[in-house]
């Protein structure tokens, strides 16, 4: 593309005005929306980029180093594209975007201003503002291994290696009660002792909520019914009915991952690194020197 580039800076030279910016923004489930600025709609690299949405944007700051790039775009909520209801959500948290600025008589003139994520979203009466990151921030997050008693990999992921589509660590099941959006009660949710699912994962398959994962706080056995708290409210309504599949939690100890799981064998913490005593070990002229926590020697005073 960078012909592109070329022809749009010559033609930026001659002072032409047929310039507009594109937005395009694919959320984390898929969805992709795409804007433009200009009154017409525009098309390229397999994008439809769409007019009068209401769609703009302040100055772009770009820097250098690792300081971070953002920008702030503005525009009116639309239902046929960013709504309330999916802001609320949370489904455009760290959507991706890019943003281009176009010549709108050849859309092949045209260069790339920023490739970044959505961060914060907020929405006021009839319009949304989004603050966009650009990639350097990535570059500002912590990153490495950490060396502790628990576990650092997630359940299921790649270093886990924990098979959550088992039968004996998942289920989906249909929603029988709900209080609000954190309290879940089932009959049928069975065969699992209490609490297994304690720390896990909510993930809502259909209705409003479709695509949003809360995280378990709680599962406790009734009677005849089961009930999961989370953490914290999903941020859309479920109602009765909507199916969700739920998985088993982890606290990350070396014995749930022996007894539950069966998969010490991938354990990714090191449950017998020193403690903080280990910061007062003095060596010693006798006595046991086998590399354990340290016990002074207690005086006899009677």
């Amino acid at each position: 593309m960078s012909g592109g580039r070329e022809a749009l800076l010559a033609q930026l030279g001659t002072g032409a005005t047929s310039i507009c910016r594109a937005w395009a923004l694919e959320r984390k489930d898929g969805v992709r929306l795409g804007f433009t600025d200009h009154d017409r709609d525009l098309a390229f690299d397999g994008w439809e980029f769409r007019a009068e949405t209401g769609m703009s944007a302040g100055a772009l700051m770009q820097t250098t180093g690792l300081a971070i790039d953002n920008v702030e775009a503005a525009g009116a909520l639309s239902s046929s594209a960013i709504t309330e209801i999916d802001i609320a959500a949370g489904r455009y948290d760290g959507a991706a975007v890019t943003c281009w600025l176009v010549d709108w008589t050849d859309v092949a003139r045209r260069m790339v201003l920023f490739r970044g994520h959505l961060g914060e979203l907020t929405w006021g009466t009839g319009a949304f503002r989004a603050d966009l990151r650009g990639l350097t921030e990535e570059l500002n997050q912590p990153r490495g291994h950490v060396y502790q008693r628990i576990c650092g990999a997630v359940l299921g992921d790649g270093g886990c290696g924990v098979d959550l589509d088992d039968p004996a660590y998942s289920a989906e099941v249909a929603v029988e009660d709900v209080d609000g959006s954190r309290k879940f009660r089932f009959t049928s949710l069975q065969g699992f002792a209490e609490g297994w699912f304690a720390r896990g994962r909510l993930r809502v398959l259909t209705g409003a909520a479709a695509g949003l994962v809360g995280q378990v706080r709680d599962d406790w056995l009734g009677a005849s019914d089961r009930t999961l708290e989370l953490w914290q409210e999903l941020r859309a309504q479920v109602s009765v009915g909507d199916t969700v599949r739920v998985e088993a939690g982890c606290d990350k100890a070396l014995e749930t991952c022996r007894g539950k799981f069966g998969n010490v064998v991938n354990f990714r913490g090191f449950p017998y690194i020193p403690g903080d005593d280990w910061v007062t070990v003095y060596p010693q002229r006798a006595g046991l020197n086998d590399g354990g926590s340290y016990r002074p020697r207690t005086r006899d005073l009677t």
